[in-house]
């Protein structure tokens, strides 16, 4: 029977591979055996690790027994009194010793070097002056004091002098049926006339008119004095010196004197007491913001302010000088209204 040639390769390659395995094998288990022993013998070399003890656990010490609080019954003994050692002194510092420094001797002088001087010289030897002996002053003889009669009046600097009173304007009397004479008056009465004559007006005291307006739409010089002293706490009651009524409380044009004027003292219409010193404060009846002064209030200031000019004389060469209230008052103000004729007061007055 004849094998086929494919099957002769197979079982020559099984053969080979198996020649070989067992090669490997052999050469495998050398190997091991070696290993095994070089482990056998490094056992043997190695000593056995020593065996830990188990720790004792510290002994507690046993705690100690409290004392128990005795019985009520046992008494108590005062405690002894405490005995302190005395104190002991306080230790004075040593003061350390300051040496003494031993005093230099102070360095002697420089003798200054020595210059040779040429002898002097016959002629130019003068003998020396010699002073003559001083005068005694002879004594000054004055008269004796005489006693001062008379006081001596100290004036303050700055005082203004006194210029005496102004005379009242002199009264013109008027021909038959009111012809001729002076200027006659429709709004200034007699008895407003004669009150301002009465008034003891210093000269060249009075230098301005101011014109206001009471921002009220009826009134008089009794409702605003009222008002003055009682709400305002003024001392002196009505801050102006006149008043020029509209018609509603007072007659139209009707001219009311206060008794700053007649007591001749200052007014309280402007925010300064130098002004209030030298301006005389006229108030017309109204609120100017919204209305317009009458023309019989026009008429009565004009009629006032010119016979006061006459009254009251010049100042320092000048007539009085007329302004509207916000036109010279130091603070803001709208007085006496922004409808009040300012440009006719200008005209009529300046």
């Amino acid at each position: 029977m004849r094998v086929p040639r494919v099957h002769v390769f197979f079982l020559s390659g099984l053969a080979l591979l198996v020649s070989v395995g067992s090669v490997l094998h052999a050469q495998v288990s050398a190997e091991e055996a070696r290993k095994r022993e070089l482990f056998l013998r490094a056992r043997e070399t190695i000593a056995p690790a020593p065996v830990a003890t188990p720790r004792s656990e510290p002994v507690r010490p046993k705690p100690r027994p409290r004392p128990t609080a005795p019985p009520a019954s046992t008494v108590e003994k005062p405690p002894e009194p405490l005995v302190l050692p005395p104190p002991k002194p306080a230790a004075t510092p040593r003061q350390t010793p300051v040496p003494r420094s031993t005093p230099k001797p102070p360095p002697a002088p420089k003798s200054p070097p020595l210059v040779l001087l040429p002898p002097p010289r016959e002629e130019n030897t003068r003998p020396a002056p010699v002073p003559a002996p001083e005068e005694t002053p002879k004594e000054i003889k004055l008269p004796p004091p005489r006693e001062l009669t008379a006081p001596i009046v100290v004036e303050k600097s700055g005082q203004a002098e006194d210029e005496g009173l102004a005379p009242p304007p002199k009264r013109e009397r008027r021909g038959l049926f009111g012809w001729g004479g002076g200027p006659s008056y429709r709004y200034l009465s007699r008895s407003v006339r004669d009150a301002i004559d009465r008034a003891p007006v210093k000269r060249g005291r009075w230098q301005y008119v101011i014109v206001h307006n009471s921002a009220t739409r009826q009134g008089n010089a009794r409702i605003f004095a009222n008002y003055h002293r009682n709400v305002r706490k003024m001392q002196n009651g009505l801050a102006y010196h006149f008043v020029i009524g509209n018609g509603t409380s007072s007659g139209n044009g009707e001219i009311e004197i206060g008794p700053r004027w007649t007591r001749q003292i200052n007014g309280g219409h402007v925010a300064s007491d130098y002004l209030n010193n030298i301006a005389i404060g006229i108030c017309f009846v109204g609120d100017f913001d919204r209305d317009v002064p009458t023309r019989a209030q026009l008429s009565a200031l004009e009629e006032l302010t010119d016979y006061l000019r006459r009254r009251v004389g010049k100042s320092k060469g000048r007539v009085l000088i007329v302004k509207g209230h916000r036109e010279i008052n130091p603070r803001p103000t709208s007085c006496p209204g922004k409808r009040f004729p300012y440009r006719w007061m200008h005209r009529r007055f300046n």
